[in-house]
């Protein structure tokens, strides 16, 4: 998809967002990636901890068989008595990102709400593809639930989230929880999560409004098969294919009207309400995807007082005004 197409929707589009209609669109391919994972780490911008009044430490979670998970721990540095944890999932489509550049959203998120944070560096696909970020990603999970004691963190409110990639991943590691009873989730905090591989594929375009931003069809077909590889679409990681919603955890649905995972997030939603679980489902007009990183728009604003509000009241949290 070139500039010219992309243009299309541009008059839906928030103006403080124009910038990501004018940025010139990359076709992602295997020889390409590295340096695809280099511009986007140099875009990062840290979080000031101190004004913050957090900690921010490197962690290292075992897994069978395979090299330690790295992971960032977040932590309030005064609190008193017990609090809720939340595991973090970082976004990138399968094949990008880290945990790095989630730090402002996730250092402001420990400020407000006095909640400990985990945050896992998986492994990347196509180098490796599922199970692999599944499995790094529920280390994370186990991680938490077994050093709840030593964080002060209440094992009954433990919830999962992320975004695009991320929030797949933390829908997957809810079904996974939910299957397996090992660990407790109380709350599935869901940023356009990338949850059907479908979408975007012949036959699955879906509405020609949404993906001509950010992430395209082009990059989502790049990104589901690097994941899935030869693996067969199921769930868990596939969240889509789940065949029961019931008994998954309460849940927040963000969703952008111009996202190419827009209609596939809102179909995961309702899935979940017919199936008896408690969803809020929200939908930002002008949006799309990665709109939140453009720095200093009154969207960005209000998605960060949705995302706080949202994720204090799943973990049972006084948000700070």
């Amino acid at each position: 998809m070139n500039n010219q197409s992309a243009r299309k929707t541009r008059h839906l589009l928030d103006p403080e967002l124009h910038s990501l209609a004018d940025a010139p669109d990359v076709t992602l391919t295997v020889e390409m990636l590295p340096q695809y994972r280099e511009q986007r780490k140099a875009a990062i911008v840290r979080a000031d901890y101190e004004a913050l009044g957090v900690t921010c430490e490197e962690v290292r979670v075992p897994l069978t068989d395979q090299p330690d998970v790295r992971c960032l721990l977040y932590q309030p540095k005064e609190r008193s008595g017990m609090t809720a944890g939340y595991l973090h999932i970082h976004g990138g489509g399968y094949i990008g990102g880290s945990v790095e550049a989630s730090d402002l959203l996730n250092g402001l998120t420990v400020s407000k709400l006095g909640v400990v944070l985990l945050t896992v560096d998986y492994r990347l696909a196509p180098e490796n593809p599922i199970p692999a970020p599944l499995d790094d990603c529920y280390a994370g999970l186990a991680w938490l639930h077994q050093h709840a004691d030593e964080l002060n963190v209440d094992r009954d409110r433990i919830g999962v989230g992320g975004e695009s990639a991320g929030g797949g991943l933390a829908a997957a590691i809810a079904i996974a929880a939910r299957d397996r009873g090992e660990y407790k989730i109380c709350h599935q905090h869901l940023t356009y999560p990338m949850i059907d591989n479908l979408t975007g594929t012949p036959g699955h375009e879906g509405d020609p409004l949404v993906g001509e931003f950010t992430w395209t069809r082009e990059k989502n077909r790049f990104g589901w098969k690097s994941y899935l590889g030869d693996a067969p679409a199921v769930a868990p990681q596939v969240p889509s294919r789940v065949e029961s919603y019931e008994n998954l955890p309460p849940t927040w649905m963000f969703t952008a009207a111009l996202d190419l995972f827009r209609d596939e997030n809102i179909v995961y939603a309702r899935r979940l309400l017919a199936a008896g679980v408690p969803t809020d489902l929200v939908v930002y007009a002008g949006a799309c995807h990665g709109f939140q990183q453009v720095p200093r728009t009154k969207l960005g604003a209000r998605f960060r007082a949705d995302h706080l509000s949202a994720l204090g009241r799943g973990l049972s949290l006084e948000r700070e005004s």
